[in-house]
C-alpha cells in the first residue's frame, strides 16, 4: 500500500521554523539544546526573520525550505565551524552540518543559502 502525506502538513513542520526562527548559529560542536546553541558551542550568530525562509518543493520529493544567505557576520569565538542550528526564544528549532572550516574571531563569516528537505514517506 502506497504511503501519502500532504504537502500542507510537510509545510506545517517547516512553517514552524519559518515562524518562530530569530536566531541562526554556527557552532563547533553539534547542540542539542538552544543553550548550547547560542552559548556552549556557538561562534558566530545573526537575527533572522520570516523573510529569510522560502518553502518550495524537494529537490527529490517532499517540500524544502531555503534559508536565506547571511553575508560578513561578526565571528564572536575562535574555532572550528561544524554546525549551524536555528533557534527561537527558547527552543533549539533545527540543526544541520557544514563544511568545516576555521573561523578566527573578529574576523567574518558568511551563511550560504542552504536548504531544510523533508522527504515524502516511502
Amino acid at each position: 500500500m502506497a504511503k501519502l502525506v500532504h504537502n500542507d502538513v510537510l509545510d506545517g513542520a517547516l512553517n514552524i521554523i519559518k515562524a518562530n526562527c530569530n536566531i541562526m548559529t554556527v557552532c563547533n560542536a553539534q547542540p542539542t539544546t538552544r543553550d548550547e546553541a547560542i552559548t556552549t558551542y556557538k561562534l558566530a550568530d545573526v537575527a533572522m526573520a520570516t523573510g529569510d525562509f522560502t518553502l518550495s518543493v524537494g529537490d527529490t520529493n517532499g517540500r524544502k525550505m531555503a534559508v536565506a544567505q547571511k553575508a560578513a557576520v561578526a565571528v564572536d569565538v575562535g574555532g572550528t565551524a561544524n554546525h549551524v542550528a536555528l533557534c527561537d526564544g527558547s527552543r533549539l528549532l533545527a540543526v544541520t552540518t557544514c563544511t568545516a572550516q576555521v573561523l578566527t574571531a573578529g574576523n567574518t563569516v558568511t551563511f550560504p543559502t542552504w536548504d531544510h528537505e523533508i522527504a515524502d514517506p516511502v
